[in-house]
């Protein structure tokens, strides 16, 4: 599957127009994998108000994200329209580098 310009329009939109946006498996109510709820738990702990979106009901975004961000693995993390990274990569800087986070959050959400 190729990146139409129609599906890079659609995660262009969830992108842009939600501050922080977690694409993922399953939902921030009920994730459906470990990593996905990994990152769930680290937003919540940082007080964020995100969106997230279930690739599992859309295997086109599934497939699409991963071309999007050239990042081979679900859940992906945008703050602010920019690709922060997967499960690994929040859980690096929550434990490492905690205050970046944090200030990327807050920046998106005072936006």
């Amino acid at each position: 599957m190729t990146l139409t310009p129609e599906l890079k329009a659609r995660i262009d939109d969830l992108v842009t127009k939600n501050k922080i946006m977690v694409f993922m498996k399953g939902n921030k109510l009920m994730p459906q994998c470990g990593f996905s709820n990994n990152v769930v738990q680290i937003l919540n702990i940082l007080g964020a108000t995100y969106e997230t979106f279930d690739v599992l009901e859309d295997p086109e975004i599934r497939q699409g994200i991963k071309e999007y961000s050239s990042w081979p693995t679900i859940p992906q993390v945008y703050i602010s329209g920019e690709f922060i990274g997967g499960s690994d990569v929040i859980i690096e800087m929550f434990n490492k580098n905690k205050e970046e986070l944090e200030q990327k959050v807050a920046i998106a959400l005072a936006s």
